[in-house]
């Protein structure tokens, strides 16, 4: 398939994948309402599910969606390795301590933000660990050291979970396990700006980082004689790319597989270059969380089940189906 009709595709399942969210829920409405609604018509309970609840929702789960797979090919393409995926450096570890913490000591009492911000503020101190080791370890940001940091950062992380869970009560278990398993439940149009925020102008700047990484993807020695700076690009990648991380997790909780299978496959749909690659993975990533958290929503309502579990019970058949197929970074 070529390109342009490849990035056709991905493009209009995104936008569909949001107006099906949009358009559906536990209450349903007619397409008569939903239109009214959209256009600042029709009764208060409809315009606040569609304005509040569901356009926000889906919004976010674009972004975070876009965000993990824009994360998870860089990853992939600066370790050359196909398992890699945007948690790979502890990112998730440390977002689950703030966040678990905060639950644990009751600070979500404060307000809305204060789950949300104790899990950025987690992510970004897992990051800044796991450079600071690798640094002082070993210079110019050795691959190997980084991700053996990464695995001792997440089992540290998780030890603290441990930790922190087996002193609390009950209520307070619940509530984190849940949050570990992902969920968009808590949309609001501040959290949509949150996630914009950062995932937008990271993704711009990697990106713009397209063509270093596809020499890089030959060898870090050949795209040095070519005139690219290995040493700064893996750095700015690395960085901007867990920041990518750090704020989907933070408003969604820790959602796997979404940065480890779209890559993959919209590399076997288009090919390895980073020019198109990047952003046809935010593309696909937001539709494929979207219709994740539509199927969420919808397939036990009025209940709802965690995202974490939809994106896990979709990408494992399809990353056997990938594996069969051959990955490669």
């Amino acid at each position: 398939m070529s390109r342009p009709a490849v990035a056709t595709l991905l493009v209009a399942t995104a936008a569909a994948a949001i107006l099906l969210s949009v358009a559906f829920g536990a209450v349903h409405l007619p397409a008569r309402d939903i239109l009214g609604a959209m256009s600042g018509h029709g009764d208060e309970t409809t315009r606040t599910i569609i304005r509040n609840l569901r356009l926000p929702r889906a919004l976010l789960a674009s972004l975070v969606g876009g965000g993990l797979a824009l994360a998870g090919a860089v990853f992939q393409a600066l370790l050359r390795n196909p398992l890699a995926e945007p948690y790979i450096l502890g990112v998730s570890g440390g977002a689950a301590v703030g966040a678990v913490l905060a639950i644990a000591l009751g600070l979500t009492a404060f307000g809305s933000w204060a789950l949300p911000g104790a899990a950025f503020a987690g992510a970004i101190l897992a990051i800044v660990l796991v450079f600071r080791f690798t640094a002082a370890a070993a210079p110019g940001l050795d691959v190997r050291v980084l991700l053996l940091a990464g695995v001792v950062a997440a089992a540290f992380f998780n030890a603290c979970i441990m930790l922190i869970l087996s002193v609390s009560e009950a209520s307070t278990v619940r509530s984190a396990v849940l949050w570990m398993m992902g969920s968009l439940a808590g949309a609001q149009w501040g959290s949509v700006a949150i996630a914009a925020a950062y995932t937008l102008p990271c993704g711009a700047v990697l990106l713009g980082l397209a063509r270093a990484l596809n020499l890089m993807a030959i060898g870090e020695e050949t795209a040095s004689y070519l005139g690219t700076d290995t040493q700064r690009i893996k750095r700015v990648a690395y960085g901007v790319a867990s920041l990518v991380t750090a704020a989907g997790v933070a408003v969604s909780g820790v959602i796997g597989f979404v940065g480890l299978i779209v890559p993959h496959a919209v590399r076997l749909l288009a090919g390895s270059d980073h020019r198109f690659l990047l952003p046809a993975s935010f593309a696909a990533g937001a539709a494929f969380l979207t219709l994740a958290d539509l199927l969420a929503r919808t397939v036990w309502a009025p209940a709802e089940l965690p995202i974490g579990v939809i994106t896990a019970f979709i990408g494992v058949p399809l990353f056997l189906v990938l594996l069969r197929g051959g990955l490669r970074p």
